[in-house]
């Protein structure tokens, strides 16, 4: 009985090791369930990367679409109706119907050191610039802006910028790729909106590197459009650019054009150069001081006229001009000068002043010089042109305002002294 009795206490217990075994291997088998599970619910885990994302950024970003994402090969995330806002924000600053992001594992495993994407694109995003803007400002300042590298690039369908005052639509975009230490191509399109003026755009751009200060050249055909009126042209456009947190500017930029103006039935083609700084703030587009060339195109009817120029160019809402320069000649097309402005022999010297719809509709003040004789006049475009399409049917004086002062004129024969002229047109204010 004894020995019975020490034979059953000599027996072993189950070996700790095995315990542990069996443990772990329970716990695998647990994970792997886990796994499973968070695999077939992509949302989950991708509402997990939002919230990371979201913190680190001090933003709010939710998903409230279907969610994918891949791990193989290229690690892959695609969230759609995606939210990102600041925390207590009634504006989104950023919302958009689908977001792809590619990104290789070696971004993955440096945890944000190394920042390579392999491709991004955006579907219908709409940023919205005043939010953005507040976002920045909160943010705590960065020594140095770091430039991610896309070796597959951006792509943006349907995107929209909005602003206080202005927006832009129907934003089509495509950057083959983005280096920080190499020249930057894309095509731009899209159709920038500040009623009630619209400027669709289609452009090439490129820059010499991707930094808010770098060189810029774009091309491509854009267009001025207005009620009852369009300004299409294809432009150059080349200069250094500084973009600011709240402004954009190229100083100097080169701008050239070959354009037309186009109403109804008419169409008067030009050409146009302008040299000057170039800065965007406040929806209004301005060059100050500029240097302005300007070239009719077609036939000796066209009454856009020849010049060369220097002063200010603004456009937004209104258009600013103050130009002094020279007429290469008097158009065919206008109402003839008076001798001695008519004489041909020598380019014409003007004052142009004009505040008004970018249109050129409201009242023109232009000044004509040629030694001592001056000719101050007011007048509208559309009534001239009006009155020059008219030919012999209309009134036999041009619809405008005038006083001509010169120390002599010849006039039949007879030769006044010290003259003093002056035509008015009830119609102009």
């Amino acid at each position: 009985m004894v020995a019975d009795t020490a034979n059953t206490a000599a027996k072993p217990a189950p070996p700790r090791r095995a315990r542990r075994g069996l443990l772990a291997f329970a716990v695998l088998g647990l994970l792997a369930v886990l796994a499973l599970l968070w695999v077939s619910r992509p949302n989950r885990a991708a509402a997990l990367i939002l919230d990371r994302a979201g913190a680190a950024l001090g933003l709010e970003i939710s998903a409230a679409g279907v969610s994918e994402y891949r791990l193989r090969g290229t690690p892959m995330l695609l969230v759609r109706e995606v939210i990102v806002r600041e925390p207590g924000a009634a504006t989104p600053l950023l919302s958009a119907k689908r977001i792809q992001l590619s990104l290789p594992w070696s971004t993955l495993r440096s945890r944000g050191d190394q920042l390579t994407v392999e491709r991004i694109e955006l579907d219908a995003p709409l940023l919205d610039l005043p939010a953005m803007q507040h976002w920045l400002a909160s943010r705590p300042p960065s020594p140095q802006t770091r430039i991610p590298t896309l070796t597959d690039g951006l792509r943006i369908v349907d995107g929209r910028i909005v602003n206080h005052d202005w927006r832009i639509e129907n934003i089509q975009a495509e950057l083959p790729a983005l280096y920080p230490d190499r020249p930057v191509r894309a095509r731009l399109r899209g159709r920038y909106l500040d009623a009630p003026m619209a400027i669709p755009f289609d452009l090439a751009v490129a820059l010499s590197r991707p930094a808010p200060a770098a060189g810029l050249g774009a091309n491509g055909r854009i267009a001025i459009e207005q009620s009852g009126w369009r300004l299409p042209a294809t432009v150059a456009l080349s200069g250094p650019l500084r973009i600011g947190d709240d402004e954009l500017t190229i100083v100097p930029a080169l701008l050239g054009a070959a354009a037309s103006y186009e109403s109804g039935d008419t169409r008067l083609p030009f050409a146009l150069g302008l040299h000057g700084p170039l800065k965007f703030d406040e929806a209004v587009w301005s060059l100050e001081p500029v240097a302005l060339a300007l070239r009719a195109r077609g036939d000796a009817g066209n009454p856009i006229p020849s010049l060369d120029a220097t002063g200010a160019l603004a456009l937004g809402r209104r258009l600013v001009l103050q130009l002094d320069g020279q007429l290469a000649q008097w158009p065919q097309a206008w109402p003839a000068l008076p001798t001695p402005l008519d004489d041909a022999s020598a380019p014409l010297p003007f004052e142009l002043r004009y505040v008004g719809r970018p249109d050129l509709s409201e009242t023109i003040g232009l000044r004509l010089s040629r030694g001592q004789t001056q000719a101050d006049s007011e007048f509208r475009v559309p009534a001239v042109l009006a009155w020059i399409d008219a030919g012999e049917r209309g009134a036999p004086l041009p619809p405008l305002r005038a006083k001509l002062r010169t120390p002599k004129l010849e006039i039949s024969g007879a030769t006044l002294e010290a003259v003093e002229i002056e035509l008015g047109d009830e119609d102009l204010p």
